[in-house]
C-alpha cells in the first residue's frame, strides 16, 4: 500500500457500537465534552513513536471523509437508527483540531479532546490506523501464508464442532467478528470475514464492522462500550446511580432493541447490585469483557435464577481475548443452561505469527471531571486521576488489588 493512500476509506469502517452510542449522546446529552487517551499495554519491538508522521497524515485524510448517500441510506435502513440521526450524519465529518499526536519517549501520545459527538467517533479509526502502520513493514508473502494457514485451521475446528457436536448442544454456536480495532490490516479483516461468512453460514452471525456488514449483506453486531457507562459518572447523577442511569438511558433510546448490557465498568458485583428485575427483564443478556469468564457466567445465571428468570431466555456474550478453542470450551460449559455467543477479535483479524499490539483509546474525562473503569481484570483499569479512582472504589466497595499496574498511560 502506498504511504499516501488512506487506510480508512469509509466512515462506515468502524464498529457498530460507535453509531449506537453516538445516537444516544446526540439525543440525550449533546453538549457533553470528552477527553480520551491512548495506551499500549504491551511492549512492541518497534517504538510506536516512529509512526507519528505517518499517523498525522492518515488523520488528515480521515478528517476529509464524509458519508456517501448510499451509506446514509444503509444506516437509515437499520431499524434502531433514527431518521434525524441520519440527517445529522449527512452533515458529519471529523474535526482535525480535536485530536493531537505527540511523542513521549518511544511511545505515541494520542489525545482527543472535544464534544463527545465528535471525540467518541475517532477511537476505532485511530486504533486501526496505528495497527496497520505498525504491521505494514512486517507484511510479507510468508506472513500472509501463515495467517491463511492459521485461519483455515480455525475454520476446520469450527466445522468439526458443527459436524460432531452441534447436534448435542441445547443452543447453537454463534460467533461474530469483533476485530476492527486490532486488525493486521483493512484488507486482511475483509478476507477473514468473507471466509467466515462463506465457510460457516450456520455459525457466523455477523461482524462489528459496519462497512463489511453492508458490503457482504450480513448483520452488524454491537450495542455499547465502557465509555457510555463512564460518561454517566460525570453527567449530573449521583455517582452510586450512574450505572442505572446509563441503562435507563439506553432503554429509553432503543426500547427493546440492542439489548446486551456490558457488565464490567465497576466490576460484576456492583453491576449485579444495580441490574434488578426491571433491567433483567428489559435487557436480552449480558456481555463479558474482563475477569474469569466461567465465574462471571455462573454468577450471571445465578442472578437470573434469583430473580426467577429462566436463564434459557437470556444470552451471555463473551468478548474478552477469545480464541476459537476458548469459545468452544465456553460453549460446551454454558449452552446447557443459557444462550451464548462470542465476539472474537485479535484471534481472527491479527493472528499472523507476529505479536499483536495491545492498544486502547479510552475515555478519561467527561465534562471536565475524571471518569474511570474498574475492570474485573486489574490490568484493564484505566484512570488519569488516582483520587477519583480511590473514591470510585469506596463508593462501590471495590477493594484495590495488591499490585495493580499504573493507571495513567
Amino acid at each position: 500500500m502506498l504511504k499516501n493512500t488512506p487506510i480508512i476509506q469509509s466512515l462506515l469502517d468502524t464498529d457498530l457500537y460507535k453509531f449506537t452510542m453516538l445516537q444516544v449522546v446526540l439525543h440525550q446529552f449533546p453538549a457533553a465534552h470528552g477527553e480520551y487517551e491512548f495506551r499500549c499495554r504491551n511492549h512492541p519491538d518497534t517504538p510506536l513513536a516512529l509512526l507519528r508522521q505517518q499517523l498525522e497524515a492518515q488523520l488528515d485524510m480521515l478528517c476529509e471523509l464524509r458519508f456517501s448517500q448510499d451509506e446514509l441510506d444503509y444506516l437509515r435502513g437499520l431499524r434502531f437508527i433514527k431518521s434525524d440521526y441520519v440527517d445529522y450524519l449527512e452533515l458529519f465529518h471529523l474535526q482535525r483540531r480535536f485530536i493531537s499526536v505527540s511523542e513521549e519517549g518511544e511511545q505515541l501520545a494520542i489525545r482527543i479532546k472535544g464534544p463527545m459527538v465528535q471525540a467518541m467517533f475517532f477511537e476505532i479509526f485511530v486504533l486501526a490506523i496505528v495497527n496497520e502502520l505498525y504491521f505494514r513493514p512486517l507484511d510479507s508473502k510468508a506472513v500472509r501464508e501463515e495467517g491463511r494457514r492459521r485461519l483455515e485451521a480455525k475454520l476446520a475446528e469450527l466445522e468439526r464442532f458443527q459436524r460432531e457436536e452441534a447436534a448435542g448442544q441445547r443452543f447453537p454456536l454463534l460467533i461474530a467478528d469483533f476485530g476492527t480495532r486490532r486488525r493486521f490490516s483493512r484488507d486482511w479483516q475483509a478476507h477473514v470475514v468473507e471466509r467466515l461468512n462463506h465457510a460457516l453460514p450456520q455459525v457466523f452471525r455477523g461482524t462489528s464492522n459496519v462497512y463489511l456488514a453492508r458490503k457482504l449483506g450480513i448483520t452488524p453486531i454491537g450495542t455499547m462500550a465502557h465509555e457510555f457507562f463512564q460518561a454517566f459518572q460525570a453527567l449530573g447523577v449521583r455517582l452510586r446511580d450512574f450505572q442505572k442511569a446509563a441503562l435507563e438511558s439506553w432503554v429509553q433510546e432503543y426500547r427493546g432493541d440492542l439489548g446486551i448490557a456490558l457488565t464490567d465498568v465497576v466490576g460484576m458485583d456492583a453491576f449485579l447490585a444495580d441490574f434488578d428485575l426491571y433491567f433483567a427483564k428489559l435487557f436480552d443478556g449480558l456481555r463479558h469483557d474482563s475477569g474469569d469468564p466461567y465465574i462471571w457466567g455462573e454468577r450471571a445465571i445465578a442472578h437470573y435464577r434469583k430473580l426467577r428468570i429462566d436463564p434459557a431466555t437470556k444470552m451471555l456474550t463473551f468478548s474478552d481475548g477469545l480464541s476459537v478453542d476458548s469459545a468452544l470450551a465456553l460453549q460446551r460449559h454454558f449452552s446447557p443452561h443459557i444462550q451464548v455467543s462470542f465476539g472474537i477479535g485479535t484471534h481472527f483479524t491479527n493472528d499472523m505469527g507476529l505479536e499483536p499490539l495491545q492498544i486502547v483509546l479510552k475515555l478519561v474525562s467527561c465534562n471536565g471531571q475524571p471518569v474511570a473503569k474498574l475492570s474485573d481484570s486489574p490490568g484493564k483499569t484505566m484512570c488519569s486521576d488516582e483520587t477519583f479512582l480511590a473514591y470510585l472504589r469506596q463508593v462501590f466497595k471495590v477493594p484495590a488489588p495488591r499490585q495493580e499496574p499504573p493507571t495513567k498511560p
